[in-house]
């Protein structure tokens, strides 16, 4: 993949499953905050999975669209666009009520000095969503940050683990899922708690990090000494499969690749690909922020993209120059300030 065009082409392209299922879902789809990394994407898979069905669903994306052109983008790929901001409560009010409910906003980075923003985002506004669309079903994003870090030989952290959240950030999603949770109990209403990390894009994410770090020269922490990670095309058509899984109470799922990766092995891996020696610093923690998904494995199959195919992707895109983001994971950080 050599432009931006051709990787949101192979990243969007929707698999038989994925058709199989909208065929088997009534309604509309809503996703709300589509205008982060991982939106855009979702919904113009889900897009291209309904034009491929003969479908008459209706896509609609709801974000501020205070800047740059996504908008018109996603317009022009055949997905309605409404653009409000969430904790307005009279534009909240006004959004249209849709049987699916994809619901991606939140706050994370930015949090120090600014935490009453990213509790109001994150624990206050469920509340709101919830009762809006309270005879809807419900996906909403939350993360592995919610677990406390876990044995690395273990990797215990299933659905069934003990949450213990480190920090703010991770406390306000934790808030976030208690919230949803109570109005699913209070209006019947059927959700998945869908616990992401961490969704991989050529220019964005984990293995992008370490990759751009073995070809600058740059030294790789190694506290952090291992990581979960999903091709975001991956995450996303399992974000939109969920919606035939919801539950009241909400059905927990945990989302990343089933692999528990090294970030020494991965470092390595990308010096082979670049030609580059690798500086290490620091020695692996025996303990990580993991996250075992095999229970979505179970439902949904394996991911379709492979560890290997991203490196191989994410080393050829840099070296060829293709854009990025400049959003750093901060997956190496262990306090929990984001």
């Amino acid at each position: 993949m050599k432009t931006i065009a051709e990787l949101e082409n192979f990243m969007t392209k929707p698999s038989s499953a994925l058709i199989n299922d909208l065929k088997n879902l009534d309604g509309d789809i809503l996703i709300l905050g589509i205008g982060g990394k991982m939106g855009p994407t979702l919904a113009k898979m889900t897009k291209r999975a309904i034009d491929e069905a003969g479908l008459n669903k209706r896509i609609i994306g709801v974000s501020r669209f205070s800047s740059g052109n996504l908008r018109q983008e996603l317009e022009e790929n055949g997905i309605e666009t409404i653009a409000v901001d969430l904790l307005d409560d009279a534009a909240l009010d006004s959004l249209p009520n849709v049987k699916n409910i994809i619901y991606m906003a939140g706050n994370k980075f930015g949090t120090v000095g600014n935490e009453h923003f990213t509790w109001a985002m994150n624990a206050y506004l469920p509340g709101r969503l919830a009762e809006k669309f309270k005879n809807s079903r419900i996906v909403a994003f939350s993360t592995g940050n919610v677990y406390p870090l876990t044995n690395v030989l273990s990797n215990e952290c299933s659905e069934d683990t003990a949450v213990n959240p480190v920090g703010e950030y991770a406390q306000s999603c934790l808030g976030r899922e208690r919230v949803l949770t109570y109005f699913s109990h209070k209006n019947k209403t059927p959700m998945v708690l869908f616990r992401l990390n961490y969704a991989i894009d050529l220019r964005y994410g984990v293995l992008l990090e370490i990759a751009k770090s073995v070809n600058e020269g740059q030294e790789i922490d190694l506290t952090m000494g291992k990581v979960n990670v999903i091709w975001q095309g991956d995450a996303n058509e399992y974000a939109v499969r969920s919606l035939l899984h919801t539950n009241i109470p909400p059905e927990i799922l945990n989302v990343t690749g089933p692999e528990t990766l090294s970030i020494r092995w991965l470092a390595e891996e990308f010096g082979k690909r670049f030609n580059k020696t690798v500086r290490f610093s620091g020695e692996e923690s025996p303990q990580a922020l993991l996250n075992n998904a095999s229970k979505a494995h179970k439902l949904f199959g394996y991911p379709n993209v492979s560890v290997q195919q991203m490196m191989d992707m994410i080393a050829d895109w840099l070296i060829i120059g293709g854009e990025t983001h400049n959003k750093p994971t901060h997956f190496q950080e262990r306090e929990g300030a984001f």
